[in-house]
């Protein structure tokens, strides 16, 4: 709807009553069902460019290698798992918990500075639900307006066709985006192989594909902005991590209240009026149904659309910019700029670290990992004046170049190690190995029934990758 100065036309909004059908239930509990403006202007097309930059990465991510491993694969059932093309095997477990609790506090405090950033311009839900299906919408059944009339028409030849054509491109995006997803359980050869292969040959995987279509399908065809004011929890978290200290978007009451129809010539200040005249334009933009000048609200996914919205007002009228916008509640109350606070540059700063250290985390495994375990039931034997114990060893080669390594105690000294096959040992990129040495100690140089031990797992150049303490069997020696 078109604004021009001097003649404000509200009448397609003033048939309804938005302060009983503000959000996405009406006053008795049912749904409502939300018909967003298509919304335009800066944010909306920064927010276009990041989703660009996402989607290609979403769609492209699966096919990107590193040292021939997966950017990115997630395979439960399979236990692989590649991060930015480090596996991750079992053992590694410890690190992605870790991982997990940075990235909870990560989110925490990037929460309580920049406020919900994150919903609105990287959240996977406003992604595909704005970036993709909302705009096959309003390709296929028009704007706001066109919508609504739409949904009150009977189901005559049109309805039907732009229904069913809204529906089948629905399910074949879906589609699409559930193969994807697919890829990044059991990777793109994989999903390629069972398209070619047909649902027969491999119906697991098919009832897999159909549950991941049927579950996008039903989020952005009917859930849709449900997800975000019902399901995800973030939205109820926000509201005790926030503060008035917190970037959101804000609508400035101060300068927007007394709220009062446009009219021309008039001096609204004398007349104690607000800049905010009433439009409602910043109501109909919201993908959540929400009105942000009754202020901070769960529902707001801080999508900037009221912030365009408002500025194309503002800007017809003659007014200022900046009437909803990014900023602070301080900053609202106390009419200030905005100042990057110090509080801010902390956060900000540990923020920096905590991504720091997880990425430590990511790829300061080593390269090897050994262990060295006793047979259960097993003890020492002695032969010749010597000690012997029988180790079973674990190898797990983390790369995915093949490595040939020895094995050598550190301490104590003077050992000797029995191969069960060659002195050698090769593992393959990602292979794990499983054997038998024995280690033996001259008999006087075992002063204990149990001796600290450390054996070291060697590479061809002499480098140590792992070592592993441990403990060597004696006899029990009485000390007088």
């Amino acid at each position: 709807m078109s604004i021009e100065p001097g003649n404000i036309t509200t009448s397609a909004i003033e048939n309804e009553d938005f302060r009983n059908s503000v959000g996405t239930m009406d006053e008795t509990g049912n749904r409502k069902w939300v018909f967003p403006r298509k919304p335009k202007g800066k944010y909306t097309n920064y927010r276009n460019y990041t989703s660009y930059l996402l989607l290609a990465l979403f769609f492209g991510l699966p096919f990107i290698k590193i040292n021939n491993n997966p950017f990115l694969l997630i395979n439960v059932i399979d236990r692989k798992f590649f991060i930015v093309g480090q596996p991750f095997y079992l053992q590694d477990f410890f690190i992605l918990a870790l991982g997990a609790v940075t990235s909870v506090i990560f989110v925490m405090l990037f929460t309580v500075v920049f406020g919900r950033i994150f919903c609105g311009w990287l959240c996977p839900q406003t992604l595909f639900m704005e970036m993709v299906f909302r705009k096959i919408e309003y390709w296929i059944e028009g704007d706001r307006n066109k919508q609504m009339k739409l949904e009150r028409q009977e189901w005559d030849a049109e309805k039907i066709r732009k229904r069913v054509t809204k529906w089948s491109v629905f399910l074949l995006a879906s589609l699409l985006i559930s193969h994807f997803m697919f890829m990044y359980i059991v990777g793109y050869e994989e999903v390629l192989n069972i398209m070619m292969q047909g649902p027969a040959e491999s119906p697991f995987q098919f009832m897999g594909m159909l549950a991941f279509t049927a579950t996008f399908y039903f989020t952005f065809a009917w859930l849709r902005e449900q997800v975000c004011t019902l399901v995800c929890p973030y939205g109820r978290l926000q509201g005790v991590l926030i503060d008035k200290q917190t970037i959101n978007v804000y609508y400035d009451f101060k300068r927007g209240e007394n709220r009062s129809k446009w009219r021309n010539n008039e001096d609204r200040k004398t007349e104690g009026k607000g800049d905010c005249i009433d439009c409602h334009q910043c109501v109909v933009v919201c993908p959540t149904g929400i009105d942000i000048r009754n202020g901070q609200q769960l529902e707001c996914v801080n999508c900037t659309a009221c912030i365009d919205a408002c500025d194309e007002v503002m800007e017809k009228v003659g007014m200022p910019k900046g009437l909803i916008r990014y900023a602070t509640e301080a900053e609202i109350e106390n009419q200030e700029q905005f100042k990057f606070t110090a509080r801010m540059k902390v956060t900000t700063l540990f923020l920096a670290l905590l991504i720091g250290f997880l990425g430590f985390l990511m790829y300061d495994r080593g390269s090897m990992e050994a262990k060295f375990i006793k047979p259960a039931g097993s003890t020492f034997f002695i032969k010749n004046g010597k000690i012997t114990n029988t180790f079973i060893y674990t190898l797990l080669n983390k790369t995915n170049q093949k490595k040939t390594i020895t094995i050598k105690v550190l301490t104590p000294e003077h050992a000797e190690i029995t191969y069960f096959g060659s002195d050698k040992i090769t593992l393959k990129g990602d292979e794990i190995l499983k054997g038998n040495i024995n280690i033996t100690f001259p008999e006087d140089d075992i002063k204990f029934s149990k001796q600290n031990m450390v054996i070291g797992v060697f590479d061809e150049k002499g480098e140590m990758l792992d070592s592993f303490d441990t403990t060597f069997e004696g006899p029990f020696k009485l000390s007088l």
